[in-house]
């Protein structure tokens, strides 16, 4: 089917998206928007990736737009004021380079350079301010990010987002296990891997100093917007495994749902594209009714106090925004250069990799 792009052109082109990826209750329910500060956004990281050395500047004249990392951010935290907008773009920006950084090192056997990095980014994410100008681009790209990120809202959410990323961190390391031991994970183990891989509570963390709120316990945890949290971020997982099956079959890889089906459980190919859709169109289905009690429990919230009210409208806007995530991630993915797999002289190489820059020389 077609569906129209809201993206990085300035013309509306049409889209064709394959019917094993295509989600019509995405395109009828869950309405794009973008943040108005993107165009700026856009311009602002494609320099911010320069500056700190994170892409050559040949790659990122010619793919970064392309990539449209900044498109998935800033059709996902609308609301948020513009220096919160931009520090979670840049960051993100950051995660898209270490994840093809990882990739790279999976790739071309380096296990040393792996823990090396690893073990740096654990540092530089406690000590920010110590690793603005370490050599290696990557942890100054994550000290500089993190600490904008940390200016933000209080010690107490910085601490829960480092800890929430150190264990992203060790996700990775796991990951890096797995595949350079062809080792694939079962379903289940895959399912709670995939989570911190995919780091579901760093971008949940983030809906909070887009809101200029930082929830307590009490409601981050409450089972209703808990749900709703955990199915936007599973949405977003599952779909990318969806869309990223052909380039992670074709560079070997070991951590996919779909792989994971295949191996574990013995479905088809086509057997486990079917499973990983019905698994995706249940966590659609599954929001809309989760959104219900979650906004429900805001209208509790507002108890008559100031503190409550405060409350309640931040926990709205982090639920607009989880809903706002399913649309983004959904375009993101038959937008973005990342996944046009077929465009590619390698499949199993993407072309805006630099080899060399990530130390291959």
């Amino acid at each position: 089917m077609h569906a129209f792009s809201h993206g990085t052109t300035s013309t509306t082109t049409a889209i064709a998206i394959p019917p094993s990826l295509s989600f019509p209750l995405i395109e009828a329910a869950f309405p794009r928007q973008l943040h108005p500060y993107w165009p700026r956004l856009q311009t602002n990281t494609r320099t911010w990736l320069l500056e700190r050395r994170l892409m050559p500047a040949d790659k990122v004249e010619e793919y970064a737009d392309g990539l449209c990392y900044t498109d998935l951010m800033a059709g996902y935290y609308l609301g948020a004021p513009d220096e919160v907008m931009q520090a979670i773009a840049d960051y993100s920006a950051w995660f898209f380079v270490w994840d093809d950084r990882h990739d790279r090192d999976v790739v071309h056997g380096r296990p040393t350079a792996w823990r090396r990095l690893k073990n740096r980014l654990h540092t530089a994410l406690d000590t920010p301010e110590d690793h603005l100008h370490h050599k290696d681009s990557l942890v100054a790209g994550l000290a500089d990010s993190v600490l904008r990120l940390y200016s933000f809202l209080s010690v107490r959410w910085n601490a829960r987002f480092a800890r929430h990323f150190h264990a992203v961190i060790d996700a990775y390391d796991r990951e890096f296990h797995n595949r350079t031991h062809g080792i694939v994970p079962g379903v289940e183990e895959y399912l709670a891997l995939r989570r911190l891989t995919f780091a579901h509570w760093i971008w949940t963390d983030l809906l909070e100093p887009s809101a200029e709120c930082e929830l307590p316990d009490a409601v981050r945890i409450h089972p209703a917007y808990h749900r709703a949290a955990l199915l936007s971020q599973e949405f977003a997982a599952w779909y990318n495994d969806l869309c990223s099956l052909p380039k992670e079959i074709a560079g070997d890889e070991v951590h996919n749902l779909g792989i994971s089906l295949v191996v574990h459980q013995k479905l088809s190919l086509e057997e486990a594209v079917r499973e990983v859709r019905r698994r995706v169109e249940e966590c659609i289905t599954e929001f809309l009714r989760a959104e219900r009690d979650a906004l429900r429990f805001a209208d509790e919230l507002a108890d008559g106090t100031v503190r409550g009210k405060s409350l309640s409208t931040a926990v709205r806007a982090c639920l607009g925004n989880m809903r706002n995530w399913f649309s983004s991630v959904y375009w993101f993915h038959h937008e973005s250069g990342r996944y046009m797999v077929d465009d590619w002289d390698d499949r199993s190489t993407p072309p805006y990799v630099d080899n060399e820059a990530a130390g291959e020389s």
